[in-house]
């Protein structure tokens, strides 16, 4: 079984196109994807989430 791929959050950033205050701003809000915080303190996000995230923020806007 492959495991799922896990994105630094400099990797989302660059793939939004967004600062990363931007991205805190909208996680405080509850509207970000989920994060992953490692045992080291770093974060990650799963691939999937980014994308199933990316979809409903394509079905809210339309």
């Amino acid at each position: 079984m492959a495991r799922p791929q896990l994105l630094k959050l400099p990797e989302v950033l660059a793939e939004l196109g967004m600062s990363r205050a931007a991205f805190y701003r909208m996680r405080a809000r509850g509207h970000a994807p989920r994060l992953i915080k490692l045992p080291n303190g770093q974060l990650r996000v799963r691939r999937a989430d980014l994308d199933a995230w990316l979809a409903d923020c394509e079905t809210a806007a339309a």
